[in-house]
C-alpha cells in the first residue's frame, strides 16, 4: 500500500455544553479535567440570540483537544463506554466522526463524583493522512485533492481495523 494513502488520528476533541448555566459550566469544566487532566478552554457566543438569552462574549460551554498518544488512549476509553460500536451517521462525508457520550461514568478508569452528578460530553475525531499539511501551510496553501481525501467508508473501515469498532447500519439496529 501506498503509504500517502494510509490514514491517522490528527486529534480527538472534547467538548461539553453547559448552555447560559453557569454552574453546568464549572461542572463541566471539571469533568473534562477530570478525564483528561488538562485544563478546557471555554467556548463564547459570537452572536446575539435575544430568544435564548444569548449575548457575545458569554461563556456557554468548554472544549479540549488531545493529539498524539494522550488522543488515543483517549479514543480507546470512549470507545469502550461506546461498547465499541458506532452508528454510521456518525461517520461524515470528509472521514470525521463524532459521537456523544451520555453519561462519563462509562468511561473506564473514572468514578461517579457526587459534586458533578451525572454529565454526559461529545466526542470529535479527526482523520488525517501525509500531505494534509498543505491546506494549513503559510507558504503557497493549497486545498487538499478531492482524490486524497478520506471518505466516509474509509473512515468507517480504519476504525473497524484499527479500533476494533462495529459499524452499525440505519436497518441493522
Amino acid at each position: 500500500m501506498n503509504p500517502m494513502r494510509s490514514i491517522k488520528i490528527e486529534k480527538v476533541t472534547l467538548n461539553f455544553g453547559a448552555g447560559k448555566e453557569n454552574v453546568k459550566l464549572e461542572k463541566g469544566v471539571k469533568l473534562l479535567r477530570k478525564l483528561t487532566g488538562i485544563e478546557p478552554v471555554k467556548t463564547v457566543t459570537m452572536k446575539r440570540i435575544p430568544t435564548w438569552g444569548l449575548r457575545p462574549g458569554l461563556p456557554i460551554g468548554c472544549k479540549l483537544t488531545l493529539r498524539g498518544a494522550p488522543a488515543q488512549e483517549m479514543l480507546n476509553r470512549v470507545l469502550t463506554a461506546r461498547g465499541h460500536k458506532l452508528r454510521d451517521t456518525q461517520f461524515d462525508e470528509n472521514g470525521n466522526i463524532a459521537f456523544g457520550i451520555p453519561e462519563y461514568i462509562d468511561v473506564p478508569g473514572i468514578k461517579y463524583d457526587p459534586e458533578l452528578g451525572i454529565l454526559g460530553f461529545e466526542v470529535c475525531v479527526t482523520l488525517i493522512r501525509p500531505g494534509y499539511r498543505i491546506k494549513t501551510r503559510r507558504i503557497k496553501m493549497h486545498k487538499v485533492p478531492k482524490r486524497h481525501r478520506i471518505t466516509k467508508e474509509e473512515a468507517q473501515t480504519f476504525m473497524t481495523q484499527q479500533y476494533k469498532v462495529q459499524v452499525v447500519r440505519k436497518g441493522d439496529e
